[in-house]
């Protein structure tokens, strides 16, 4: 499991998808979001955009990624 630490209040998924090493480029980040291949705490989410919050729980490609303070 990766855990990303917090800077500011939030972090966008497709940020936390390159910063934990899942993806190689933003661009490879939308594409799997809009495919529906991640799922936040537990359902699909399609939102590039979408804030995660310290608890937030990512899964994609059987990778899971822990927001943290």
């Amino acid at each position: 499991m990766e855990k990303i630490k917090l800077r500011e209040e939030f972090i966008k998924l497709g940020q936390a998808l390159k910063a934990a090493g899942l993806v190689e480029s933003g661009v490879e980040a939308k594409e799997v979001i809009q495919d529906g291949l991640v799922k936040v705490n537990g359902e699909v989410d399609t939102r590039r955009g979408r804030k995660l919050y310290s608890g937030d729980v990512v899964v994609f490609d059987g990778e899971e990624i822990r927001i943290e303070e």
